[in-house]
């Protein structure tokens, strides 16, 4: 049976896999408190297991992050088999009008293949100087290169933006206009975007928002060697080489991340491989056993997922197919059927209406700036200015309600949910569903004013922010 994306669905049994396992998959995650989204596996190109944890789903996109980069270095593969550049070719050489006034010897040896395996010789990762800047290409180009191209690991995700600076420049498209007649528009992957940057071109190393399904087929499309429906769209040679160790990418503390590196995929254990993105974004490859695994997620542990798929998912897998298990496969159904997240309780508060109205907050801090509150029978309404713009958020006791968000570049959809812990303490819970991101804000009143406490569930600093007081304003 196919759906909607294309793929066929069938039994795991008939794929050598026991739908037990994959229950106990499903366990181990609730276990060890790793926020996953949603999860596809795939044998033989077939999905034996999927799910969305509510009131995440399948017609929404996620944010990749990082694993964009693996969608970024499959763009120069194309450009590559069409002859447009080669991985010998040198960095310098695409922009002429961009290099400082003195090359150094290391940045005039950089090549393309060292952008790929992220080993240009920066000793720190440059991202955060480069994407300070008005014009990364340049800024880029500019940075001191302390050891020779291709002796030294640092991730480097301005080095991933070059290789979408570079197909920029020998195309004039984007990433996204140069992969769809390529490998979006052959695997069904509609519904795409991709971040730009201040000068117009896609971020490359991050950025790209799809469905995971798209992750799935991506990940299929890799495992065939670059065949899909029997045409071969990029030539094998390519997939072997991006997916192969390049560079040692150690030492880590995290033993995933000590396998290897490929063009912007990550070797792991088993033999197998993966791109993949932060708090939680998966495409892992496991060629041996012909399986594909997606997933999405909101959770700073990235290797306790992995550690599921090797101690729970790897066992379980068959040479052949198994006896038919009907009970535990419609058990299997059921709960994938069930997936949610956890919501807050609906408790309801009488009089909420006396502490609404817009409050100020200290211009100088971090946080919103304004926050208005609107108090019904079912829900509340918030309404928060910040720099980067408006947030407007509807909360329903017990249920989500639909708002947005300020996100670069634009706005984000939020479902929020929220419940009065005590007399003057309201707790709003929201999910910025086509992200990793919920942020929990405990709202605490007092006459004329309101405290905000607020949490994040993943992040790449402290998930606490400081708190911050409003003084009412009007109401």
């Amino acid at each position: 049976m196919s759906g909607k994306d294309g793929l066929e669905r069938t039994s795991p049994e008939s794929q050598g896999i026991g739908s037990a396992a994959l229950s106990r998959l499903i366990d181990y995650f609730a276990e060890h408190d790793l926020e996953i989204h949603s999860l596809m596996v795939l044998r033989r190109g077939r999905v034996v297991a999927e799910g969305w944890w509510y009131p995440y789903s399948a017609d929404r996109p996620h944010s990749l992050y990082s694993l964009s980069k693996s969608f970024t270095s499959t763009a120069i593969g194309f450009a590559v088999q069409e002859g447009l550049l080669t991985v010998e070719d040198l960095v310098c050489d695409f922009f002429p009008d961009k290099l400082p006034e003195k090359v150094s010897p290391n940045l005039a040896k950089m090549r393309v293949k060292h952008l790929l395996s992220m080993s240009t010789g920066h000793e720190e990762d440059p991202t955060g100087r480069v994407m300070s800047t008005d014009d990364w290409v340049k800024a880029f180009l500019s940075l001191d290169v302390e050891q020779e191209p291709g002796t030294l690991f640092v991730y480097n995700t301005a080095g991933t933006y070059m290789l979408s600076a570079i197909l920029h420049k020998l195309t004039g498209e984007s990433l996204i206009d140069y992969l769809t007649p390529r490998l979006f528009e052959p695997l069904g992957i509609v519904g795409a975007t991709w971040e730009k940057c201040p000068q117009g071109i896609s971020t490359g190393g991050f950025g790209l928002s799809i469905k995971t399904s798209d992750i799935a087929k991506f990940g299929q499309f890799y495992l065939q060697r670059g065949v899909w429906n029997g045409k071969q769209l990029l030539n094998a040679e390519w997939i072997d080489e991006a997916t192969k160790k390049q560079i040692y990418s150690g030492p880590n503390e995290a033993i995933e991340w000590t396998q290897g590196y490929g063009y912007q995929f990550w070797r792991c254990r088993h033999g197998a491989y993966r791109g993949d993105g932060a708090f939680g974004q998966f495409c892992v490859v496991i060629p041996e056993h012909e399986v594909v695994v997606a997933i999405t997620a909101g959770t700073n542990d990235m290797q306790g997922v992995l550690n599921g798929l090797w101690d729970i998912l790897l066992p379980a897998l068959s040479p052949a197919a198994l006896p038919e298990n009907e009970a535990e496969h419609e058990r299997l159904q059921a709960r994938l059927a069930e997936l949610a997240l956890p919501i807050l309780p609906g408790q309801k508060r009488e009089g909420a209406q006396e502490f609404a109205g817009r409050y100020t907050f200290d211009s100088k801090e971090a946080g919103p700036k304004t926050a208005s509150f609107e108090f019904g029978d079912e829900g509340c309404r918030i309404t928060m200015e910040f720099a980067e713009g408006t947030a407007i958020i509807p909360c329903g006791y017990g249920r989500y309600e639909q708002g947005t968000y300020p996100d670069f570049p634009g706005v984000t959809p939020s479902l929020a949910c929220a419940c009065w812990r005590n007399e003057n303490t309201l707790e709003i819970l929201m999910r910025l569903v086509e992200t990793p991101h919920a942020y929990t804000t405990i709202c605490t009143f007092a006459p004329g004013e309101v405290e905000l406490k607020t949490t994040v569930n993943c992040s790449f600093g402290p998930r606490e922010f400081p708190s911050t007081v409003g003084r009412l304003e009007k109401r």
